[in-house]
């Protein structure tokens, strides 16, 4: 058996072909390529590398809003709380005692001074009047007789003394008795109101007891109280303003302060006159007194605006010209229900008004008013509302 053995190809050549050193050089000039740029960096210069930011840009400041705001005079205001009281309270007493005859008037019933409140029953009043008239007369005609007497010559000069004597004794009782009848008609002492009234018909009453209570009411006082630090800014003839708790207002006139305090409250009282035509006010009412005390300037703001310094000092936030918080202190000098008045900012300011919370004294801000915004966008807005008709009559051009 014969065994042929394999042989192994030959491998394939290409230098014969004429395309076979093209690639060499390609290779070649990709090398010498790469290698000039790589060197371009010797030969060619490079441009400046840009400078590195000199520092970190500024803070961003906080925004606030501010109002421009200028000074004004305001009326300085002393208020306190009092009570109406009236001009006149009087309790009528009864002079004498007996039983009460007529009472012509009502509880509520108005009266002018001298009429009459009560009468008491006068039958015995009368009887020592006509008894007292007639010992007068008496005495009169016995003087008249010893006058006579004496220039005739049938008397002397110690009987007509002793009878001018009891003629004065008779005109004293006489006195009295009339005094004693005057006082079973009890009388009003001055006009104003009954408010209360103690006896009826019938009734028995003693010397010094009750008969009525007569109330003048026109005009009212009102009686405040005055601190002792205040003391100097309240004179009598100052106007006042009262407003009543019953809603009545009415103007006032100050007619009293006193000058000496309460020794426990150290209070000066006052007293506020207030007419009261035909009584249209009761008395006894509480009443709040306001007296224009002066003037003085001062900014009116919202309360929310007040803030306190470190140590604790009042005060409200303003921004300067350099746009820099400035912390100013201020005082109260009049408060509203709508808002108050502070006293210790320049005549004119730009407060802070939203943000002030977060900003302090010294801060740079970026203050920005909605008022002037608003006004330079309306311009805006009328400006191009004037240059609109021209643009459409171009157009129509």
């Amino acid at each position: 058996m014969t065994i042929e053995t394999e042989t192994a190809p030959a491998p394939l050549r290409f230098d014969d072909d004429a395309g076979s050193g093209r690639a060499k050089y390609v290779a070649g000039g990709l090398v010498l390529a790469l290698v000039g740029w790589m060197g371009s960096g010797l030969v060619l210069p490079s441009e400046p590398a840009p400078e590195a930011a000199a520092s970190d840009p500024a803070p961003r400041r906080v925004a606030v809003e501010v109002q421009p705001s200028r000074a004004r005079a305001v009326a300085q205001v002393f208020a306190a709380e009092g009570q109406a009281l009236p001009e006149r309270d009087t309790q009528v007493l009864a002079e004498t005692r007996g039983q009460i005859a007529e009472v012509p008037v009502r509880r509520g019933d108005s009266v002018a001074a001298g009429d009459v409140i009560a009468r008491f029953e006068t039958t015995r009043s009368a009887a020592d009047l006509t008894r007292a008239e007639e010992e007068r007369t008496r005495a009169a005609r016995e003087l008249e007789n010893a006058r006579t007497l004496l220039e005739r010559g049938s008397a002397t000069q110690d009987r007509v003394t002793e009878a001018r004597a009891d003629l004065a004794g008779a005109e004293a009782a006489l006195a009295a008795a009339q005094e004693a009848m005057d006082e079973t008609v009890v009388r009003a002492p001055f006009d104003g109101r009954i408010e209360d009234l103690e006896v009826e018909a019938g009734e028995f009453v003693t010397a010094g007891a009750a008969i009525a209570r007569v109330v003048d009411a026109t005009p009212l006082r009102i009686e405040i109280q005055v601190p002792q630090q205040q003391l100097s800014q309240i004179t009598s003839g100052l106007e006042a303003e009262v407003v009543f708790i019953t809603g009545d207002t009415a103007p006032g006139e100050v007619r009293f302060v006193s000058r000496s305090a309460d020794p426990q409250t150290r209070t000066f009282t006052a007293e506020i006159e207030v007419a009261n035509p035909e009584g249209a006010i009761p008395a006894g009412v509480s009443a709040q007194v306001r007296i224009a005390t002066g003037e003085r300037t001062g900014h009116f703001v919202s309360p929310a605006i007040l803030s306190l310094d470190t140590d604790g000092t009042l005060g409200v936030k303003t921004v300067d010209d350099a746009a820099r918080v400035v912390f100013q202190p201020v005082q109260i000098i009049r408060a509203q229900t709508d808002g108050v008045w502070l006293a210790g900012l320049p005549d004119e300011a730009r407060i802070i008004t939203v943000g002030q919370g977060f900003v302090n004294d010294g801060e740079l801000v970026d203050p920005r008013d909605p008022a002037a915004d608003t006004a330079s966008a309306e311009g805006a807005a009328a400006a191009q509302d004037d240059g609109a008709p021209r643009v459409l009559v171009e157009a129509a051009r």
